[in-house]
This record gives structure tokens, sequence and C-alpha cells, in this order.
């Protein structure tokens, strides 16, 4: 079981840049994005970050299925990044799941991610600095996001908050560098 690493932060802080400088020099890279390109924007977004990742890692495209994708994925990559969490929580949650059940793909995903020997970077967004949303829906993915990232800050060997492009350490890592 490889150490698992989760870095939080603010819209544009640094997150994504970060998770690639933390796997700089490994050439078996697995990265698997959630984002969806919906709009025209959001295509352009892709490819921006598409471009930004070394030719030599391998991209899987996985909006809400992660469980299934990581039992799917053979141990021959020494390093899986998951960009990003808050993502994936927006798609379960506009898809018409429940709460219970977004907390159960995590859980899932999170019992496969174990199963691997590869190091794991997960990026996710945190949402609870703001002001409290004006709307149900805004609400509801706030405390689902916010449940979430506890989860998996707990299952986490390590866990980064990006401020400004700058790493805090929130849990440090008593685990190594695997």
């Amino acid at each position: 079981m490889g150490k698992i690493t989760l870095i939080l932060g603010g819209a544009r802080s640094g997150k994504s840049t970060q998770a690639l400088n933390l796997a700089k020099g490994i050439k078996k890279v697995a990265f698997i994005a959630t984002c969806a390109g919906l709009d025209k924007e959001m295509k352009e977004r892709i490819l921006k970050h598409k471009a930004g990742r070394p030719s030599c890692w391998e991209t899987f495209e996985e909006p809400k299925e992660i469980a299934g994708l990581l039992a799917g994925i053979n141990d021959s990559f020494d390093c899986l990044i998951i960009d990003c969490l808050t993502l994936l929580v927006s798609n379960l949650l506009l898809s018409g799941c429940k709460d219970e059940a977004i907390v159960d793909k995590i859980k899932a995903f999170l019992l496969q991610l174990r199963k691997k020997k590869a190091k794991a970077i997960i990026v996710s967004n945190e949402v609870g600095l703001g002001i409290v949303p004006d709307n149900k829906l805004g609400r509801r993915f706030r405390d689902i996001a916010g449940k979430v990232n506890q989860i998996v800050a707990q299952e986490s060997d390590e866990v980064l908050f990006i401020v400004s492009g700058l790493p805090l350490i929130v849990k440090p890592s008593s685990r190594g560098n695997k």
C-alpha cells in the first residue's frame, strides 16, 4: 500500500501545480481527471492542463466512478494523481446521488486506492472558508464536500494546504516517500 497525500486549497491556489511537483521525476504516473468538458472554457482548461503534464504520463478521464477505474488499473504505476475530489463530488451530486451514496463512493474509492502499491496524490478544494452559499444546492455541495474532505484527510498519510502557491503541512507524513 502506497502513501496517500491529500492536497487542499482554494480556487487557483496552486493545488494542481503542487501535485505535479510531488510527482516530478516519477515516470509511471496515472493522472485521473474528474473534470468533464461541458463547455468551451472547460475544454480549453482541460487542454491547458494536459499540455502541462509530461507526455509519458497516462491520463484517465472519469467523472464519477473512480473506484471502478482504480479496480481496473494494474499495479504498473508508481504514482496515481486524482484531480479533483470536489469535481467528483459535484458530478455525483448533479447526477442525483444522495449524500450517503456520495460518501459510500468515496469510501469505495479509498478502499481501492489502499490496495494499490503506488503513491497517491489527491487534489481537493477547501470550500468551507468562504461565505455560506445562498441556495440549498450550494449549501449541500459545501457540506458534502467538507465531509468528503474530512474522510479523505483521515485516511491520508499526509495533508497539505496550499495558500498562494505555498504548501502548509497540516498532517505530516510518517510513512516516508513511497
